[in-house]
């Protein structure tokens, strides 16, 4: 499967798909198709990374398989693990008739194979996007877990051997930059950093996110979020949360950002009570 024609295109079909990519992202997203190479995707929370893996598979009518990340994840949660509770019960069923190869070759068959998203993904037919989200997260020892599925498509099962893609998804691993991920990993894919987008590409973003949105006040809440991200704060507001603010200020007809109205709706964007006691102050919104 061609994922994209070219730059130009992946970028017009990103747009279609509710995503404004610059120049950068779509030639990245271009090539991790072109080349059959995994995407990592790094920077700040907030930034569009995991929602450019949503809309790579929306734009090309691909199936997204996520594998969320976090501590403590292993390899039964990653690619696969065996449904305990069914062999067994297979084995009573069979009552000592049979001899341990012939249990052996019966149990372990895809009947009882429980497929995480690695193995899901890899097993597919059909046009798929596989995200590997917050990479960062998890332990450096479930970064070998993914060498072979970024090396060659394929994941290999003690029990039954190795199974390869007959069709490579398109991989984007996602990383808030929390640790460094291994070089081998790296080796592995593209690299693309995202980091929040300067004032005239939000507010394109948020306009076209919020139809309606009147264009003095989509000035005024861009500039207030770039405020916000200057100070010192918990969690600096995310693209996301800025759209949301703009759909509040459209749900409670509000058509001026004033003081009263910041005060009102900071909870939008701000979800820490000494981030909105910090912005109160350091911004100085009684002046705004």
């Amino acid at each position: 499967m061609t994922w994209f024609s070219s730059p130009d295109d992946a970028s017009a079909r990103l747009y279609e798909a509710g995503y404004l990519a610059d120049t950068a992202t779509a030639t990245t997203t271009y090539l991790a198709g072109a080349l059959e190479k995994p995407l990592l995707v790094e920077g700040p929370a907030g930034v569009g990374k995991t929602e450019l893996a949503k809309a790579v598979a929306r734009s090309t009518g691909a199936e997204l398989i996520r594998l969320q990340c976090y501590e403590g994840l292993d390899e039964a949660r990653a690619l696969y693990e065996w449904n305990y509770k069914k062999q067994l019960l297979r084995i009573q069923a069979s009552s000592g008739d049979q001899g341990w190869s012939e249990t052996h070759d019966d149990i372990f068959t895809d009947e009882f194979l429980l497929t995480r998203p690695l193995l899901s993904a890899i097993r597919r037919e059909e046009p798929t996007v596989l995200l590997i989200d917050e990479v960062d997260k998890t332990d450096v020892e479930v970064e070998g877990l993914l060498l072979e599925v970024l090396s060659d498509f394929q994941v290999t099962i003690p029990e039954l051997g190795t199974v390869s893609a007959t069709r490579r998804p398109f991989v984007v691993l996602t990383s808030n930059a929390t640790r460094e991920l291994s070089e081998a990993v790296k080796r592995r894919c593209l690299y693309l950093h995202l980091d929040y987008p300067d004032a005239e590409r939000e507010r394109e973003i948020v306009t076209s996110q919020v139809p309606g949105l009147d264009d003095a006040v989509a000035t005024q809440l861009v500039e207030v979020v770039a405020r916000l991200r200057e100070l010192e704060l918990k969690k600096a507001p995310s693209i996301a949360e800025s759209v949301d603010w703009a759909r509040t200020l459209i749900a409670l007809e509000i058509g001026n950002l004033d003081e009263d109205a910041i005060r009102r709706t900071l909870g939008v964007v701000l979800k820490h009570q000494s981030d909105q006691v910090r912005a109160v102050k350091e911004l100085r919104l009684a002046g705004k």
